[in-house]
């Protein structure tokens, strides 16, 4: 009977799928192109996952968010060419407290991903690229990592949305709206936008516009994930 353990191998990508297949040829390898077919794939308690971030429908994410709530125990390692500071938070935010997981990018060779699964899946230990771990050590760095609270109102005034329309989307009064702005500005550095001359101060940033601009250079949003979150708004929208 074969020891070797089985890995379930998911990206969208034919390519991508199948170069893996090869670098983790001492596994035996389930190839899935979604996440609905990996999850059908997860029949062990304890299911072991490679999987891509970034793919249509649900994401490595929402993946992982699935998996965690129905078996904790489950292994993954997250294998994306994104070092995001919106992927590093989410996943931060899911992990179960008695499971492990990896982070390793696309760019790392063959032996770098062979020996991230191997830490993960045969030691039962974290690893995080090392590209990565700056961006982990941000998000939970006090006075600097942003809270749920504060991303949510990130992400509508990146969709475009007024302080009226955020606080009936969050179900909060417009001073709520406002302060969790102003909370958000202070940990981006979006605030800080007036010029004194001699005869007054001119106020030369808009932080709404200065915030979002920050965010995509931080990676808290990116153009993929805000088109999945433009959809979750019409789909609000078309219940009002």
């Amino acid at each position: 009977m074969s020891d070797k353990l089985t890995l379930i191998v998911v990206d969208d990508n034919a390519r991508d799928r199948h170069f893996l297949a090869e670098c983790l040829a001492d596994y035996s390898v389930v190839l899935a192109p979604d996440a609905p077919q990996a999850l059908a794939a997860c029949t062990s308690a304890e299911p072991f996952l490679v999987t891509d971030i970034q793919m249509p429908g649900i994401n490595g994410v929402e993946l992982a968010r699935n998996l965690w709530t129905h078996k904790p125990d489950a292994r993954l390692l997250f294998w994306s060419q994104f070092n995001d500071e919106v992927y590093v938070r989410a996943i931060a935010n899911l992990v179960p407290a008695q499971t492990v997981y990896g982070y390793v990018l696309k760019t790392n060779s063959a032996d770098v991903l062979s020996k991230a699964a191997h830490a993960v899946f045969r030691e039962c230990q974290c690893w995080i690229d090392p590209q990565v771990r700056p961006v982990q050590a941000r998000t939970g760095r006090s006075g600097f990592a942003i809270t749920d609270a504060e991303y949510e109102v990130l992400i509508d005034i990146a969709l475009g949305l007024t302080d009226n329309a955020i606080a009936m989307r969050r179900y909060l009064s417009r001073r709520g709206v406002q302060n969790r702005l102003r909370s958000l500005y202070g940990k981006l550095g979006a605030d800080d936008g007036q010029v004194t001359t001699k005869d007054s101060e001119v106020e030369m940033i808009n932080n709404r516009a200065r915030a979002v601009a920050i965010a995509f250079q931080r990676g808290l949003i990116n153009a993929f994930e805000l088109e999945r979150q433009e959809q979750q708004l019409r789909a609000w929208m078309s219940r009002l």
